[in-house]
């Protein structure tokens, strides 16, 4: 049976990790100058600040409830030998210590941003993909070899990093569809500026999601369906799919029709109306963002026998 536990804190700590690189990688190739300096369009330095460091406990609660799961003790300080052990001697471990290592780096890094909000916010991203590709090491890639192995870590990251980079999207508009933060024309034009230029990079994130998408599946289940709607991990992938096709219909309306009657309601200086639709799409498609990542989280704790449906 499934730790309800261990699935909150896997849930909570991709949220954190995809929010911290997401974020920071919008800031670079959407904003521009100052407007990448905390406080002008988005408060870098108290929400990367706060991922980081929550990043940091949350991954600490994960190694050492994953060590008492494993272990089997039954109280905290019993665990404390294995966790010693995972630390020193796992894969795992030292995927953690790096991940511990880059958060710390990331935090010297946010408190830079008012002197070099660009630099700053490279550095995070870059350290905040490493955190994110981290992950990888507690999911099914870790459970293969030689070039096999390779190609799962590789397509396990480079899904990690897609997703991260839409939910910190998301994050972001959340955070500047606020109806106090649109109530100058300035940041009306920031927005619809940024809500066009997300286009491009959308649709790359949405390729890369879907190709290693399948290519993780192959790896874990094979080229097969049976099982599908008779296990968990079956129907929690089915349900993964309906909501990444709820996002991408949000995503479609988004990009056809909602941003272009926002810009054209931002040159008439009659936007209320159309941020307002904006506002609820955003909201629908980061909730199911939300959903997805607490699937994600559950699927990576189910075996490759189960996912077969066997």
């Amino acid at each position: 049976m499934e730790d309800p536990l261990g699935i909150a804190l896997r849930f909570a700590l991709y949220t954190d990790l995809m929010m911290l690189f997401g974020v920071a990688v919008f800031g670079l190739y959407s904003l521009r100058g100052n407007e990448r300096r905390s406080g002008v369009v988005l408060p870098f330095i108290p929400l990367l600040g706060a991922a980081a460091l929550l990043g940091v406990l949350l991954s600490t609660a994960s190694l050492v409830q994953m060590a008492k799961a494993m272990s089997g003790a039954t109280e905290w300080l019993e665990a404390l030998p294995h966790i010693e052990m995972m630390v020193t001697q796992t894969e795992l471990g030292t995927a953690w210590l790096i991940r511990m290592g880059v958060l710390v780096g990331a935090l010297l890094a946010i408190a830079f941003n008012p002197r070099s909000p660009a630099a700053s916010l490279v550095v995070v991203s870059l350290l905040g993909a490493i955190a994110l590709a981290t992950l990888a090491w507690t999911g099914h890639g870790a459970m293969d070899e030689g070039a096999r192995r390779f190609w799962h870590f590789s397509a396990d990251i480079l899904h990690l990093w897609s997703s991260g980079g839409w939910f910190g999207a998301l994050v972001a508009f959340a955070w500047m569809l606020q109806p106090k933060r649109i109530e100058s024309l300035h940041s009306v034009q920031v927005l619809a500026r940024t809500l066009t230029g997300f286009e491009k990079a959308g649709a790359l994130i949405v390729a890369v999601i879907v190709i290693t998408g399948v290519m993780n599946y192959l790896f874990i289940v094979g080229p097969q369906v049976d099982g599908l709607l008779t296990s968990t991990y079956g129907v929690l992938l089915l349900a993964k799919l309906g909501l990444f096709g709820v996002m991408i219909g949000l995503a479609s309306a988004n990009r056809f029709f909602l941003s272009p009657a926002f810009e054209r309601a931002v040159h008439l200086r009659q936007y209320a109306q159309a941020a307002w639709a904006i506002r609820c799409s955003m909201a629908l498609e980061l909730g199911a963002a939300v959903l997805v990542l607490a699937a994600i989280a559950w699927l990576g704790t189910l075996g490759p026998e189960m996912a077969a449906g066997m």
